[in-house]
């Protein structure tokens, strides 16, 4: 779907937390919805902090989430943690032979298997964007008196258009995870890109450009994605 996003939480550490707390996570809800409770002091309670831009316009949903800013590819929420992670190139294994593709999805293994933290592997669809490339078509059609190589340009045109108005993405893939210690996070960083390119994938740190995308595809809906800025509800 446009600009759907897919997110996996995993966590190669021990979980011991059983049906009962799933349980007890869904009776909560069913007695939140029935029961009136007070936010303010649950909220005290917990320890979480409502966003200052909720309190002040709970219209939008984007000024519900617990984040204060995005800089130099991280995320920092009001928990004082920070959020970052790598984009991975994608590469179909599936088109080469036989042992070269048992080796990619054994280095793939073995790079999970290296993880020993929380961390959550997002699946996010990014709009084509190709206005400036349709822009230069058309200029370069308008200079071209001939007829083939109009014809030849207009095709192009057409191929562009269609990708518009069929809404066509492109799929991209992160993992992401949280840190309140910069020179841990940093570290984190480069063990991912170099396992990932020991598994022979190229990743690079996340952008200010992509965890807003990522932000914008999920507040969407998976239904719409607008570049630039966040749609309200």
């Amino acid at each position: 779907m446009y600009g759907e996003v897919g997110v996996i939480n995993m966590n190669n550490q021990m979980n011991n937390s059983g049906n009962g707390q799933v349980n007890q996570s869904v009776n909560s809800g069913i007695n939140s919805i029935n029961t009136p409770v007070n936010n303010n002091e649950e909220n005290k309670q917990s320890g979480k902090v409502m966003p200052k831009a909720a309190q002040k316009n709970p219209k939008y949903t984007e000024n519900w989430l617990p984040l204060k800013a995005i800089s130099n590819g991280i995320m920092y929420n009001n928990r004082n943690e920070m959020i970052t992670g790598v984009k991975i190139q994608p590469r179909n294994i599936f088109i080469l032979d036989q042992v070269s593709m048992d080796n990619a999805l054994i280095g793939l293994m073995n790079f999970y298997n290296t993880i020993d933290f929380e961390f959550w592997l997002v699946v996010a669809d990014r709009p084509v964007d190709i206005a400036v490339y349709q822009a230069e078509l058309q200029v370069l059609y308008n200079k071209n008196q001939d007829q083939r190589i109009r014809k030849l340009i207009s095709q192009d045109m057409q191929k562009g258009e269609y990708f518009i108005n069929n809404d066509v993405v492109d799929t991209e893939y992160f993992i992401l995870f949280k840190e309140k210690n910069g020179e841990l996070l940093q570290k984190r960083l480069r063990n991912l890109i170099n396992s990932l390119a020991s598994a022979g994938l190229v990743a690079s740190q996340t952008s200010n450009d992509d965890l807003r995308m990522i932000i914008d595809n999920f507040l969407n809906g998976g239904k719409k994605y607008e570049s630039g800025g966040v749609m309200p509800i």
